[in-house]
């Protein structure tokens, strides 16, 4: 317990410093991708000089459904959900409601990639909290499942104009993190799947006994806290976790591709981060679509507090008004 606590405090940490940074500064390395209109690579530069749709975040306790609960999101830690609160805590705290969820979200996604070993990015900013809940059957809709195979997740995706190459890229994020038992045991019971290396299975097994079986397991069985390149080691040696991992193995269009990552790493890096910078735009809200939440898993209207908020901000700024006025 000490040592996850410790871990925890240490990413804030490192997260938050990082957070400030790339509020204040922007490289030149991402200035060729593409982006939506309403969003800047430096779009916090003014107002967020102190320290130079969030669409999973809503916990359905106030109004609406569980984002946080839907099965595709349930994977995802609680503790995650704390901290991307306590990051909005501390940048709020420094520069006032000018920072929205979906964005800290999107700095810490490359924040954990970074941290973890992968590639360090720009992520262009100026997203919009969403207004509306994310129903169950829309986060179903719109996240295949990990019994989908490389054809359906292929056309699920490729309706969002994620290509081939950015549906293995991303696929890739699986070189870290943990799944629970039911995300991969149909592929062990009744009979075990035939591209599913034996000792593998047999490992896969002692963890997940039975189909019911309510325990976890790492996603990449080589390096399961580095990101790196082994998600697609694995996949050639049989060994990718979940249906839709190993099919992007056996699939004619996705197979070249597996195996250039698997050669190549700076290759997979450098297309992780075009695919993630197409992926955070997705129906992105901007400008006045949407708002700026006071707390990351409340909505402002259903926020009991969002009024006292509200009048704290002004108060400060009649502060540095009269301040500015001496």
């Amino acid at each position: 317990m000490a040592a996850s606590s410790s871990s925890t405090t240490l990413f804030l940490v490192f997260s938050s410093f990082l957070i400030f940074a790339s509020l204040c500064y922007v490289s030149e390395a991402d200035y060729s991708a593409p982006i939506k209109k309403g969003l800047s690579w430096d779009f916090h530069h003014k107002s967020c000089p102190k320290g130079c749709d969030g669409s999973v975040l809503l916990d359905g306790s106030h109004g609406g459904p569980s984002e946080q609960t839907a099965p595709p999101n349930q994977s995802l830690r609680k503790q995650a959900f704390n901290i991307i609160e306590d990051l909005r805590g501390l940048v709020h705290r420094e520069c006032g409601r000018v920072v929205s969820c979906a964005d800290i979200v999107a700095l810490a996604a490359r924040d954990a990639v970074h941290l973890s070993g992968g590639p360090d990015y720009d992520v262009p900013l100026g997203r919009k909290d969403g207004l509306t809940f994310a129903t169950q059957n829309a986060t179903l809709d719109n996240l295949p499942a990990p019994t989908s195979n490389a054809t359906t997740i292929l056309s699920a995706l490729a309706a969002k104009d994620l290509t081939a190459t950015d549906v293995v890229a991303l696929s890739g994020g699986h070189t870290i993190g943990i799944s629970h038992c039911s995300s991969f045991t149909s592929r062990l019971y009744p009979t075990q799947d035939p591209t599913m290396e034996k000792i593998f299975a047999h490992g896969l097994k002692e963890v997940c006994p039975t189909n019911t079986t309510d325990a976890t397991t790492v996603m990449d069985i080589y390096s399961p806290i580095k990101f790196d390149n082994k998600y697609y080691v694995d996949l050639m040696n049989r060994q990718g976790l979940f249906t839709s991992d190993q099919d992007l193995y056996t699939h004619k269009e996705t197979k070249p591709i597996v195996e250039s990552f698997a050669h190549d790493e700076k290759l997979f890096f450098e297309k992780f981060v075009q695919a993630m910078i197409k992926m955070g735009q997705l129906e992105v809200l901007t400008g006045g679509k949407g708002e700026i939440r006071a707390h990351c898993s409340i909505r402002n209207p259903d926020n009991k507090g969002y009024f006292s908020y509200l009048a704290e901000e002004e108060d400060q700024y009649d502060l540095e008004t009269r301040a500015e006025l001496r």
